[in-house]
């Protein structure tokens, strides 16, 4: 298979190609779901275009709490339907879809009461192991006392457990992955394009035909005819569904959860852990050079491409985390902060924690399909159906769903490959504990990249102000993955934004100005990239410190996007 680079060129050829074209499907929605479903449909033999109107995984898709697993909380609510899905598609993206991109981790679950709660969580992990045993299975769970527990986990007070479960989980870079996803799709034969917002339908009668596009680049609409229209759209369904004047058959409410990243040598431990809160549970998940720590859960009902985390957000992740560790974290402590919104179907009044997980897809009306709801480790499944639902209003045959054997880009070959990073590094000059950073990050396509460092041997070098990455990551970001702005690659290509204290400013310009070689940039373009994104770290670090949401909101707003989106009425 050949990856196609998703190049400043290639981008024009798409505009080209799409406008006034007549294709099977259309897919609207960059995300992991819209992505998988460009995928799902264009391996069915499918003529398929994905559209996204920002950056690909530019909402939800990369603001998750970046782990692929089965959710042992939803062993607690009985709901094993949705964790036996979840647990086989955890193993096939260990296994075979994507290798490279997503990772076993370790998990502490520290006990509190010395008898029952041993046996009870005991009962639940060894139920999620047996879920997920067969082929490529994660180590099975073990039982600690509370000396084994503090030896894994130092940072753990003594006196906050009696003992401890650790069991495995998986997670992944969720921006990466879903680029990885459209990456694929394309090299299958799909169309993808993104800052391409969809700003009306195409309808014949009762029949939705086609969309209408903004190109936001260059200011300029086209029409993209398509015999099934899919909406995934995550959050903004409701608004999607709108356009053609219609609800749909169920409703998309969105919870806010907040994550903070903190530096690895705050918190002791050879493992993540999982705590149990009294609403829900709090992850500490290894990340690199750094610790997530989150997730809040509450509803959300202001703008959706911004959500504004609030101090008291940042407070109680800090509260509840403190409770068990010997050395409480403080405010200074934290790198960075990243909001995002779970698009989960709607009951009457149930609190955000209680709606379902499960996702829907309906047609709400002839040539549109929608699919919403689900959990970013079932994004293949949610596709597969979706597409299934347009397949049938194809009114022709299509091949079943065959993405469970389609291994991502990047994914075939890679453990071949991971074996000799001692020789690669030794052939492109790169030190090997970067060759593995690069491995994790481009799987099998990482000689791409140490490509570029062959031709150029500057871009060996760490970008300023954030030397975890390299300067070839930032020139691949803009030739090969489809970084247009400034923020897709601080935020997105690279997690820079949230992984240094500074937010990402001292990287901002020395970024920018190797962007703009490839993009052509004039001098003011790389001063107003650089502009607005100080901007937005500065709004971001004001919302902060706003008590509620409303304010946080009104705060986080005063900085626009670089490439704003078209108000649709």
């Amino acid at each position: 298979m050949h990856t196609p680079a998703l190049s400043p060129q290639a981008r024009d050829r798409t505009v080209a190609a799409l406008s006034g074209a007549e294709l099977d499907v259309v897919v609207v929605g960059g995300g992991v779901v819209g992505a998988g479903c460009a995928l799902d449909a264009t391996t069915r033999g499918l003529s398929t275009a994905l559209l996204e109107m920002r950056d690909w995984a530019s909402g939800t898709s990369s603001r998750s709490s970046k782990l692929i697993h089965g959710g042992l909380r939803y062993l607690e609510m009985m709901d094993f339907r949705l964790v036996r899905e979840a647990l086989r598609e955890r193993g096939l993206l260990l296994r075979r879809l994507a290798p490279h991109l997503v990772r076993p981790v370790p998990f502490l679950y520290p006990l509190t009461h010395p008898v029952w709660e041993r046996g009870y969580v005991g009962a639940g992990v060894l139920l999620y192991d047996t879920m997920a045993s067969g082929p490529g299975a994660l180590p099975r769970h073990r039982q600690l006392t509370r000396h084994g527990a503090l030896r894994a986990c130092p940072a753990l007070r003594p006196d906050a457990l009696t003992g401890a479960v650790q069991y495995w989980d998986a997670q992944v870079d969720d921006a990466r992955h879903t680029l990885f996803v459209v990456r694929t799709a394309a090299a299958y034969g799909a169309q993808v394009l993104s800052r391409a917002q969809v700003v009306g339908f195409l309808r014949e009668g009762g029949r939705v035909t086609g969309v209408r596009v903004r190109d936001l680049e260059h200011d300029r609409e086209f029409e993209v005819r398509a015999r099934q229209v899919i909406n995934a759209t995550g959050v903004w369904t409701d608004d999607t569904q709108a356009m053609i004047g219609e609800r749909g058959q169920f409703r998309v409410r969105a919870s806010k959860g907040i994550h903070l990243v903190v530096p690895r040598d705050r918190i002791r431990s050879t493992t993540g852990m999982i705590l149990r809160t009294a609403t829900s549970v709090l992850f500490v998940i290894p990340w690199g050079r750094h610790w997530i720590i989150g997730t809040t859960d509450t509803d959300w009902t202001l703008d959706k491409a911004h959500p504004a985390a609030t101090r008291a957000d940042v407070d109680y992740l800090l509260h509840e985390v403190n409770q068990v560790l010997v050395t409480p974290l403080r405010r200074d402590d934290v790198e960075g902060i990243y909001a995002g919104l779970r698009p989960l179907l709607a009951g009457e009044s149930e609190p955000t924690s209680k709606l379902s997980r499960e996702h829907v897809v309906a047609a709400p009306v002839p040539g549109l399909v929608a699919v919403a709801g689900g959990k970013y480790t079932t994004y293949r499944v949610m596709a597969a159906d979706a597409v299934d639902a347009a397949v049938h209003g194809l009114d022709s045959a299509a091949p079943p769903s065959c993405t469970d054997r389609v291994p991502l880009a990047g994914a075939d070959g890679f453990a071949a490959l991971w074996n000799r990073r001692e020789a690669l590094a030794a052939g492109s000059g790169v030190h090997v504990v970067r060759v593995e950073h690069l491995l994790g990050r481009y799987g099998t396509l990482v000689d791409e990249v140490l490509d570029l460092v062959r031709a150029d041997a500057s871009l060996a070098g760490p970008v300023p102000g954030a030397d975890d990455y390299l300067l070839a990551e930032v020139a691949y970001a803009v030739l090969a993955e489809g970084a247009r702005h400034l923020e897709d690659v601080l935020t997105r290509r690279t997690r820079i934004s949230i992984e240094t204290f500074d937010r990402g400013l001292s990287a901002a310009r020395p970024v920018a100005e190797l962007m703009a070689q490839a993009l052509e940039w004039p001098a003011e373009q790389v001063e107003r990239e650089v502009d607005s994104y100080r901007r937005r770290v500065e709004a971001e670090r004001a919302s902060q410190e706003e008590p509620d949401d409303l304010a946080a909101e009104h705060i986080r707003l005063e900085a626009p996007d670089v490439v704003p989106v078209v108000p649709v009425a």
